[in-house]
């Protein structure tokens, strides 16, 4: 259930600014478009810019602060299928039922700790994250192509007639990317709020975007806001050990 008083009351959301520093090329986008040589040309905007989508950074802080999570101890719900990130309570495994996966207004369904962070079929997510574009003059960015060969991984060969061609921004410019982060109240006010704690060690844990990451391709550093985080916040987390307390 989405309550529109909660969504409309801007003074309620923290904003925060984050930059990601490609250290290395960086190749972000899709299938080939008309008047490029490129099979898989780079993401820009409508002003020319190159961007990092917003779903591809949330998705990979979801991934990575699953994994914390499941490090501290707590159960998460399986991403991303649908029907079982919705825990319902008539049936629901031992591990989820503990009062911390409950939610007001929510009386017939548990939510772990990402689906209340990143939000489930049910639940708006707390976590709204806008693309990160690169400002750099987009003259200044010429198209820059790299080519690539499919390989066959069970005869350890290159493919017959498979080489394509990636459009990439220049290798080493530490190009910038700049978005910002919405976080909306909690909707456990009555708890330790834990999500952003949780998004930036997950922001932490990313160390490249994009394609080829393999061959190099968009390895980066971040630039974030200084986060002070409130001790009953660390031991909030640590609690997922402690399960059968609950």
């Amino acid at each position: 259930m989405i309550y529109l008083e909660q969504l409309t009351n801007t003074n309620l959301v923290e904003t925060y600014v984050i930059t990601a520093i490609i250290d290395s090329a960086l190749c972000v986008g899709a299938g080939g478009s008309s008047g490029s040589l490129a099979d898989k040309s780079i993401v820009r905007n409508s002003e020319g810019n190159l961007l990092i989508p917003a779903s591809q950074v949330k998705g990979r802080v979801r991934h990575e602060c699953e994994k914390i999570a499941r490090g501290l101890g707590w159960a998460i719900s399986e991403s991303p299928n649908a029907g079982r990130m919705v825990i319902r309570r008539n049936d629901a495994p031992e591990d989820f039922q503990r009062d911390e996966y409950k939610i007001p207004d929510y009386e017939d369904t548990y939510h772990c700790l990402i689906s209340q962070t990143f939000g489930n079929p049910i639940l708006p997510s707390r976590a709204i994250f806008d693309d990160l574009i690169c400002t750099e003059e987009s003259e200044n960015l010429p198209e820059l192509l790299r080519p690539g060969v499919t390989i066959n991984r069970r005869r350890k060969v290159a493919e017959e007639k498979k080489l394509y061609f990636l459009e990439t921004s220049p290798a080493n410019a530490k190009l910038k990317f700049t978005g910002e982060i919405h976080i909306q109240p909690s909707l456990t006010p009555e708890r330790p709020d834990f999500a952003k704690a949780l998004i930036w060690s997950g922001l932490k844990h990313i160390h490249a975007l994009g394609g080829s990451k393999s061959a190099g391709l968009g390895w980066l550093t971040w630039e974030l806001p200084e986060l002070k985080v409130d001790e009953t916040v660390w031991q909030f987390l640590l609690k997922g050990k402690k399960s059968e307390a609950n």
